[in-house]
């Protein structure tokens, strides 16, 4: 059977799999759906520090203390940018690369960069009304 891993997008969690997840795991596959830093049931470890680098690691993580090699990686909208950073440093353990709806940067690109200076601007603005990241 087939193992695979699910990244979520920005505003959810790995719950957001969790109807995939039964299906897959109903069918024999194995699945992993883990949260990113400072989201969801992890929101308790938010931090202005926390980036894209910080969920491409925890997806790398997951990649080395589960031991996963031949593996699908499954990206959802931001977990497309996600897929992307962890397929660049992990790509000889990857088996498929799967963008569901997802961003699909290029070498360099930002999500800023993909959805436009309009919606970049609109953040930026909460990030200086709200602060802290």
């Amino acid at each position: 059977m087939t193992t695979f891993v699910c990244c979520h997008g920005a505003w959810g969690g790995g719950w957001g799999w969790k109807r995939v997840a039964k299906i897959l795991r109903d069918n024999g596959h194995d699945v992993f759906t883990p949260t990113y830093t400072g989201q969801g049931e992890r929101s308790h470890l938010l931090h202005p520090d926390i980036d894209l680098d910080t969920h491409i690691a925890d997806i790398r993580n997951v990649i080395k203390y589960e031991r996963l090699d031949g593996f699908v990686l499954v990206g959802h909208s931001y977990g497309g940018m996600v897929v992307t950073g962890v397929a660049d440093k992990e790509w000889q353990k990857i088996d498929q690369l799967i963008y569901l709806n997802a961003f699909l940067p290029k070498a360099g690109q930002s999500l800023s960069d993909l959805t436009g200076p309009e919606r970049a601007e609109a953040a930026m603005k909460i990030v200086r009304k709200k602060g802290d990241g």
